[in-house]
């Protein structure tokens, strides 16, 4: 039996991709090869970049002006990526802190420059999203994180600055839809609703870049990956299929705004039962939580053995919560089919009944 599989951090990706993924490696496009052993500058794989870019362009919609990239490293290499290209010598940049990934972004830059922390939700461990903060307008670009997978909480509104913006949305890119206009660089791993682990996708306009003053590495430059096609060095080929054909299965079901209802129905599910639970409860501000990482806890602990034996049974893989929240986790992916929550939330509503 497939098991639920609610973990943050690993890929949850549609059956068919991973079936059309898996032939890929013995027989790809019928060339008796595997995809992995074939030129990246073959033709039979150009043609797999181009069509991940154009359904990239195409899927939420990013104008004229932008480039799309597949590159290396994660999203924590754009940490450093960001900063390097966009603040200036001597420059200064201000960042959002709303969880892990956010601190270790700001970590990176202050590398590069005087990085100003405009606001956090530090002081209640990132329990919300702060708003109503201001954004000075001299900064070289704003950061902020869109989903935070640890904590729970998503932004809802994003703030309005003339700003250059840039976004990490690595947890929920295509789990909804976005204006792309809105942001000046997007960046994500691919490890949530994409693919595997491997790539990163960057959407980057292009006039924000070369005007830091410094010398950057060819690798880190993201000038020097657009005119390359992505292909600067050997790309991560497998990554970038599978990508491409989550996307394709995206599209044929009716694309971003298609699956954002789906995500917006699991999302409902489990949290109208933690809410109407007298053992469970949440643990992110009701208005900040995220549609991707419902986070919750147990109120009487002594339930907590029984409960983890039942998800056990029923199935139900990765729900313990991060060390720094405690309490559990249902990380709801795209590929996350509503049956599975509906599983996770019948066990719940069972445990409620005994308690």
């Amino acid at each position: 039996m497939k098991k639920h599989n609610f973990s943050a951090g690993p890929c949850i990706l549609p059956q068919q991709v991973f079936k059309e993924a898996s032939s890929s490696i013995l027989n790809f496009n019928n060339l008796d090869l595997s995809l992995i052993e074939i030129s990246h500058r073959s033709a039979d794989f150009v043609a797999v970049m181009e069509e991940a870019v154009q359904l990239v362009k195409e899927l939420l919609e990013v104008p004229s002006g932008y480039s799309v990239l597949f590159l290396q490293g994660g999203a924590s290499m754009e940490f450093l990526m960001v900063a390097n290209n966009l603040m200036k010598v001597r420059g200064k940049a201000g960042y959002l802190d709303t969880g892990s990934w956010s601190s270790k972004a700001i970590k990176e830059a202050k590398l590069f420059g005087d990085t100003q922390i405009l606001a956090s939700s530090k002081d209640k461990n990132y329990s919300y999203i702060p708003k109503d903060y201001p954004i000075p307008s001299d900064l070289d670009y704003f950061h902020c994180t869109s989903n935070n997978t640890i904590f729970g909480t998503q932004i809802k509104a994003f703030p309005i600055t003339d700003v250059i913006t840039v976004c990490d949305m690595s947890s929920d890119i295509f789990s909804k839809k976005i204006d792309v206009s809105k942001f000046d660089l997007i960046y994500a791993g691919a490890q949530k609703n994409l693919g595997p682990a491997g790539t990163t996708l960057v959407i980057v306009k292009d006039e924000i870049l070369g005007h830091t003053g410094r010398e950057i590495p060819a690798m880190l430059d993201y000038k020097i990956h657009i005119t390359k096609d992505s292909m600067f060095n050997t790309p991560p080929v497998f990554p970038i299929y599978v990508s491409m054909l989550t996307m394709r299965w995206l599209k044929e079901n009716g694309g971003v705004s298609w699956i954002e209802k789906v995500n917006q129905q699991k999302a409902d599910l489990l949290y109208q039962t933690i809410d109407h639970s007298s053992i469970f409860e949440g643990s992110a501000n009701i208005e900040d939580r995220s549609t991707m990482n419902a986070t919750f806890l147990l109120t009487n602990t002594e339930l907590e053995e029984e409960f983890n034996k039942m998800c056990a049974n029923g199935g139900i893989n990765g729900l313990k919560g991060h060390r720094s929240v405690g309490g559990y986790r249902a990380s709801m992916y795209n590929a996350m089919p509503l049956e599975s929550v509906q599983v996770l939330v019948e066990i719940m509503n069972e445990l409620e009944r005994k308690g």
